[in-house]
């Protein structure tokens, strides 16, 4: 019950996550669900998360306060990872040791889900922007320059736009404004998406957030992009010759 997605760029990283947990008739609940740990001029780190919510909190602690390297000795944490792979790997633990501390077997008779997706973008001082996806299970894709996105949770209706618009090369603008528009069509399509709407935008070796902001119902910049894509979208269709099929082939 949550959409997030990341977008890279050669000009730096995108990320824009919803904040609804719960969408019933008479119940709509939000939570935060794009965090941002931040060490001015040495490191940005944006996590997005889709599922469970204690899993999901139970991670955000470990990042913020780290655990011990069992061969080592030493505190470990996201703050202190020497690159972008070496925070992924250290969220992967995290995960794993949050749903082993969360889980409660009696709770898989009630179909209660211990599963969490999450997106962790970024830049270390002295490396590239990464984007990198972390399953349940620990393990972790990356975002490539051929594939430059990457989606969690309620994905389908917004992928459509990604696939035929987000690229590489595109003005991290420009990347902003198409994930908006993924954004609002995944809330179009499914009642469990909804505003309000995180964004953060991270310009390549700047070391510190351009945009940090929450998008609400009464954005009038939002508002005025999805009844402009509204009509593009109106317009394309008419635009398009009428299917030439009438009749029955014989």
């Amino acid at each position: 019950m949550t959409y997030c997605c990341g977008i890279l760029v050669r000009d730096g990283l995108v990320m824009i996550a919803d904040t609804r947990t719960n969408a019933g008739l008479d119940n709509i609940s939000t939570f935060r669900k794009l965090h941002v740990f931040e060490q001015p001029g040495e490191r940005v780190l944006m996590l997005a998360a889709a599922g469970n919510l204690s899993v999901t909190q139970g991670v955000l602690n470990f990042l913020k306060e780290g655990f011990e390297n069992p061969e080592t000795k030493e505190i470990e944490s996201a703050l202190t990872a020497p690159t972008m792979l070496k925070a992924a790997q250290f969220v992967g633990k995290a995960v794993r040791r949050a749903r082993a501390e969360a889980f409660d077997p009696s709770d898989q008779t009630n179909g209660v889900s211990f599963d969490v997706t999450m997106l962790l973008g970024g830049q270390i001082k002295g490396s590239e922007p990464r984007l990198f996806m972390i399953y349940s299970a620990g393990n972790s894709i990356e975002c490539s320059q051929d594939t430059n996105y990457l989606q969690i949770g309620e994905h389908k209706y917004g992928k459509p736009i990604l696939d035929r618009a987000a690229n590489y090369d595109s003005d991290i603008y420009d990347a902003l404004k198409i994930g908006l528009i993924s954004m609002d069509s995944t809330i179009k399509s499914n009642l469990s998406v909804g505003l309000p709407i995180d964004v953060a935008l991270l310009r390549k070796d700047s070391m510190e957030l351009e945009v940090q902001t929450r998008i609400d119902a009464g954005d009038e910049y939002f508002r005025d992009l999805r009844e402009r894509w509204s009509k593009a979208l109106r317009a394309a269709h008419m635009a398009i010759p009428a299917p030439p099929y009438r009749g029955r082939e014989k």
